[in-house]
């Protein structure tokens, strides 16, 4: 019988729940299992992985059969692999405040319909709230004899609602996500918010676009310093070549001030207690004091490209792990918020996120604002939408001169791959000079 080089399996039994209410109306409550397994087999020529259903129920023979299975993939193919070493380990998990396993379905269902209902105030033509939960039992096991169990629940939901006066449409959104347990309790005020927001936007003025000085919320920074930045500094996309940041390390590529961090370890929304490759997860400085300090990396990407650590392998439950970030913020600085806009005196101020797109290879990016504040003579002035910030991801990093004292860390999905895991984004408010702005008044 034909012997790997290296084999490891992540096997998740798992549970989830989801449900969804619009308008007043329970449209979906189900939950559904998973007893999924992945193999991994390596030899010299490459990589040979199988997905396993009904893992729990497999026989020791049978497992033995799927890596004889696994090694002929890995013959097949012609990539030379290596794994570079890396410290494995696993950290201790949060404790959760409750349990959302322990709560019923239809108490769940109670709690988020309170939610939606607060957001039917006047002028909301439709509301909608979704709530998802994720858990499971994941254990990990390789040949080189590390083996980690470790048990993770994460839940939490999302609120919307839409306005409409004549033939103007808007909308507010409001979510919380958490590993730290149930979090719908007492938070009518999230579907109010999502609602006021929706209809305050109704008397909001379309934006002006131009080059102006920007204040980013904390928010729309947390997005750009996730997607310009955090993907940029993968170690696969530096491996492949379509990285701004590739062949950058230990250069100057922003503003002193500016500190860029993926962390793992921190009990965020993207916490992981071990990493899908066995690694112990820990903080990295992709950029510190405005210098290219590491890039992230699996253990194959690090002994193909160097310059930073393993312990960023992720995967959705039975699929491939790939280089993905966890928790990515940006240091505080020490400005106060009100000396930020200050200092901006005459510009705008980008509130949320709407989504947009980035080109890690070409360095350019464009993001949508979900609202806005004119700043006029250092004080906010009239609310704006329909606005955007787009530019250049390295001269962007140059143009933060202020970074306020007061990161804020919003949760939500990353998509890479087909995949998408949970990960956290944030930041302080930045002043950003000469931001380039798209409006459409």
């Amino acid at each position: 019988m034909e012997s790997p080089d290296y084999y490891d399996i992540r096997h998740v039994n798992g549970s989830s729940v989801h449900i969804e209410i619009d308008n007043g109306r329970i449209e979906s409550a189900s939950g559904s299992f998973s007893d999924t397994a992945l193999l991994r087999v390596l030899k010299k020529s490459g990589w040979g992985i199988v997905s396993i259903e009904n893992y729990s129920s497999k026989s020791k023979k049978e497992i033995n059969e799927y890596i004889q299975t696994a090694l002929r993939y890995a013959s097949a193919t012609a990539e030379k692999v290596e794994l570079a070493e890396a410290k494995s380990g696993i950290l201790k998990m949060p404790a959760m405040k409750e349990d959302p396993r322990e709560i019923s379905l239809e108490e769940k269902c109670g709690l988020l319909m309170e939610i939606e209902r607060a957001a039917a105030i006047k002028d909301i033509i439709n509301t909608r709230a979704n709530y998802t939960e994720g858990s499971g039992t994941v254990h990990f096991e390789d040949s080189s004899g590390n083996e980690y169990t470790y048990d993770i629940c994460r839940s939490g939901y999302t609120v919307s609602a839409v306005a409409k006066r004549g033939d103007i449409i808007q909308a507010g959104r409001e979510s919380e996500h958490t590993v730290l347990g149930l979090n719908m309790r007492h938070k009518a005020e999230k579907g109010r918010k999502a609602a006021e927001r929706a209809v305050s936007l109704l008397d909001a003025k379309p934006a002006k676009g131009g080059i102006m000085d920007a204040v980013l919320d904390q928010e729309l920074a947390g997005v750009f310093a996730h997607e310009a930045v955090g993907h940029a500094s993968e170690g696969d996309l530096v491996k492949e070549g379509v990285s701004v940041l590739k062949g950058k390390m230990g250069e100057r590529i922003g503003n002193g001030i500016l500190t860029v961090v993926d962390d793992p370890t921190l009990h965020e929304f993207g916490f992981m207690p071990v990493d899908c490759e066995g690694i112990l997860p820990a903080r990295t400085e992709i950029i510190k004091n405005g210098v290219l300090n590491s890039y992230l990396h699996n253990r194959q990407t690090l002994a193909a490209v160097g310059d930073g650590d393993a312990g960023h392998a992720r995967a959705q439950t039975g699929e491939v792990p790939v280089v993905r970030m966890s928790n990515t913020f940006i240091e505080n600085g020490d400005s106060s918020y009100d000396e930020v806009i200050a200092e901006c005196r005459n510009g705008i101020l980008l509130k949320g996120s709407r989504g947009g797109q980035v080109d890690p290879g070409r360095g350019v990016f464009q993001f949508n604002a979900e609202y806005g504040y004119l700043i006029e003579n250092g004080e906010l002035s009239g609310m704006v939408r329909d606005l955007s910030l787009s530019g250049e991801i390295l001269k962007t990093l140059h143009d933060i001169v202020l970074c306020a004292d007061d990161r804020r860390m919003n949760p939500g999905y990353c998509g890479k791959s087909g995949q998408n895991v949970p990960v956290t984004d944030g930041s302080p408010h930045l002043l950003l000079k000469n931001a380039v702005i798209g409006g459409m008044g």
